[in-house]
């Protein structure tokens, strides 16, 4: 017998219970006892939405700690020597403008980038969900939650959870990352606040109520490992396919099918992608993960973020609406217990360069630009002033913010920053406008306003004003 079990007891907004289950056993596909189909059915028939939910997407690179908006993409080296970029400057596609001295393939790409130099998340410390959540809300759920709850948890027609958390375990199994804080605030980068576990972020690597409920259970004694499972699962299609069982399920039959032996299997099998392609996304050969994770403040963070990128674009051509990336170790004091003179940029910096421009050029070559927008940023920024240990300590009046495609206007420069880098000069943007920015390239806000059940969502999505030159 294999199931696919909700083991939770509440219910969604279409009144569907969440512990629907799978079930196939030897007669279990052609003798009735599929049940996920009529959940599925249910679910397609209750989605008729109109144009409510877009064919848009969202991958949200957080740099965990917060990045240095000076050594990314505003480097000030007509500041003082004490405040200008560590790392120098390189010259952008853009005339005039220059990102920070490890970036110099995203500086190649500026014309699909949109850089905001008058960001500021108005954060001072680790606190994600001040920023995930645009800014604070009365609901205390995140930007991917409040989609989840629009859109709805899972695609009805391929299974796919629309709200998703890409962590470094999730492409290379087995890894283990030492904790620290990043570890312990990680909750609250993917909170679904009070709008309850259904909501929130599906975890491919661990944990999530989500992966629990969709997980496939065998018993014990008959597989040693998830690896085995899955080439179970392979050898179950082969036969049914030879045997001509699976042309004989209706549509939705085929769809719970799909699910368990191919559909979410292999959006997050990297394996299946082209070698070359892994190729140009592959960090892992720019440090050894033992360079960085020997510090303390850097515990959490891997050489793995192109793979983590690359899944977060299969993810969204599977049909994910919101994707999480998390990179960490950006906390970068140079204490005692961390590399000196911001050295771990020399390690993170290369690579959010590399894995960013591998995912705007594939997105690109895919003619998916249109269809996802890519947002880099950080819970704050960092002081404009070296400390004694040649570090940058926690910033809240500035922070990097840099968007990618979704059909957007890009190649520009929204907002400036003072001669010190240490405040906008001119009307500060915050999470709020980044919030109305993401939410309108997201849904139909006008049909979103008279949706019943909606309300304390919709006061939530539509109470900002876009950043300015992205939305009209």
């Amino acid at each position: 017998m294999l199931s696919l079990l909700n083991r939770a007891y509440d219910r969604n907004c279409q009144g569907l219970a969440r512990r629907e289950f799978l079930r196939i056993g030897s007669l279990g596909l052609l003798g009735g006892s599929l049940t996920l189909p009529d959940f599925l059915a249910a679910r397609a028939r209750a989605s008729g939405t109109g144009h409510l939910v877009k064919n848009k997407a969202v991958v949200l690179l957080f740099l965990q700690g917060g990045p240095s908006h000076i050594e990314l993409f505003d480097p000030k080296m007509t500041a003082p020597s004490e405040i200008r970029s560590t790392t120098g400057e390189v010259q952008t596609s853009i005339p005039g403008l220059t990102f920070g001295g490890t970036f110099p393939k995203m500086a190649a790409l500026a014309n699909k980038l949109a850089v905001v130099r008058s960001y500021a998340s108005k954060n001072a410390d680790h606190s994600y969900l001040s920023v995930t959540s645009g800014g604070g809300n009365p609901l205390k759920a995140t930007m991917g939650a409040l989609y989840a709850r629009v859109a709805g948890p899972i695609r009805p027609r391929t299974g796919i959870p629309t709200n998703m958390l890409v962590l470094p375990e999730a492409v290379q199994a087995g890894l283990k990352l030492g904790s620290n804080f990043e570890t312990s605030a990680l909750p609250t980068l993917t909170s679904p606040g009070d709008l309850g576990p259904s909501y929130g972020a599906f975890d491919p690597s661990a944990g999530s109520d989500l992966k629990r409920s969709m997980q496939l259970t065998m018993a014990a004694d008959q597989f040693a490992n998830r690896r085995e499972l899955l080439g179970q699962l392979d050898q179950l299609r082969r036969r049914l396919d030879a045997s001509g069982a699976v042309d004989g399920l209706d549509r939705f039959q085929q769809q719970a099918f799909d699910l368990i032996t191919r559909g979410v299997v292999q959006a997050f099998d990297l394996s299946k992608e082209d070698p070359q392609t892994i190729e140009k996304y592959d960090t892992s050969k720019l440090f050894r993960l033992e360079e960085s994770t020997k510090w303390f403040d850097m515990k959490r963070s891997s050489n793995l973020l192109g793979k983590q990128m690359l899944l977060a674009r299969r993810l969204c051509e599977a049909g994910a609406g919101f994707v999480t990336v998390s990179d960490c170790g950006w906390d970068m004091h140079s204490n005692s217990n961390s590399p000196k003179n911001l050295g771990g940029m020399k390690w993170l910096g290369p690579q959010v360069d590399h894995a960013v421009s591998a995912f705007i050029e594939d997105v690109h070559e895919r003619g998916l630009s249109d269809k996802i927008l890519l947002v880099v940023t950080g819970e704050m920024g960092r002081s404009p002033r070296i400390n004694r240990d040649g570090g940058r300590d926690h910033y809240g009046n500035l922070t990097s913010l840099v968007l990618a495609g979704g059909g957007l206007p890009m190649g520009q420069v929204i907002g400036q920053s003072d001669k010190n880098a240490s405040a906008p000069m001119s009307e500060p943007l915050t999470p709020k406008n980044l919030l109305a920015t993401i939410m309108h390239l997201l849904f139909d806000l006008t049909e979103l306003r008279a949706q019943p059940g909606l309300q304390r969502v919709a006061d939530v999505v539509t109470g900002g004003q876009p950043i300015p030159g992205l939305v009209s």
